[in-house]
This record gives structure tokens, sequence and C-alpha cells, in this order.
């Protein structure tokens, strides 16, 4: 996928539909995360909200994507006053899109959910950059560091 142009896609989002092809000219930063309101999701996403000014001044719009629904979105998003839009992906069409969706132990239990991921997609809606599997201490600094260069 990595240097292909992302299929343009539309998706329920806080904020009204997100269609990827009005962002043409922008970077967009789709960052995939197992749920909302748990630990290492609040922190990211706390993370990419604080860095959400130079991300913006880079020209670079985030979006976050999950499997929760368009009401958790809501409150995960107003409870955490992020500036930028998540996306109910309940159906995993972005999930499957983008092959985020992996077993994973919990607890000592096989589950199926999302692997924290981000992917860079230039304004030419090329997919320049990925990260699977993301760590999420230093992760939006790496990411934001990127998007510089572009």
């Amino acid at each position: 996928m990595l240097g292909k142009k992302v299929t343009d896609f539309t998706a329920e989002a806080t904020g009204g539909p997100f269609k990827l092809s009005v962002h043409k000219g922008e970077t967009v930063v789709l960052y995939f995360y197992p749920k909302d309101n748990t630990p290492g999701c609040t922190t990211e996403g706390a993370q990419f909200r604080d860095a959400s000014k130079a991300f913006r001044k880079a020209g670079a719009t985030i979006v976050g994507v999950s499997r929760d629904s368009l009401k958790s979105h809501e409150g995960f998003k107003a409870k955490m006053a992020f500036p930028f839009e998540l996306i109910a992906d309940p159906d995993e069409k972005l999930c499957q899109q983008f092959g985020v969706i992996k077993m994973k132990n919990m607890y000592g239990k096989q589950v199926r959910g999302i692997e924290r991921s981000t992917f860079v997609i230039d304004g030419s809606g090329k997919l320049v950059r990925e990260w699977r599997g993301v760590k999420v201490p230093g992760h939006v600094d790496e990411v934001l560091e990127f998007v510089k260069t572009l």
C-alpha cells in the first residue's frame, strides 16, 4: 500500500461524514486505536490533541478511527476536548482497507481487535508512511516530525 493512492472513502464521523477526497491538498494523519476511554487510547488521543496546533501548522488534518459507535466517539471527543474528528467504523470497512484487524492477547485470551496504527496520506492522496503495532510513548512526536518533512 505504501506509495500507492489510497482508495477514497466516506465514513461516519463526529462533525458529520468524513470523505478523504475532500482533504485533497492536505496531509491526513489517520490513526487507528482499539477503544474509546481506555488508558492507552486516551493517552494517545491526548498527545495528538496537545500537538494538534503543530500538525495544523504543518498542513495536516488528524483523524482518529476505532470500531466504537458515533455516540461513544462524541462522548470521548467532548470529554477529552479533541480538536479533531473521530471516525466510527463498527462494520470495520476502514479497518479492512488498512489491514489493522489482528488477533491479540487480552488477559490470556485471543481476541480480534484493532492493532494501534497510524497512516500518513499526502495531499495527492498517496500513502506515504505507516506505523503498525504502535507504542504510545513518543509516537505522536515521531509522526509530527515526519509530517513536517512533507
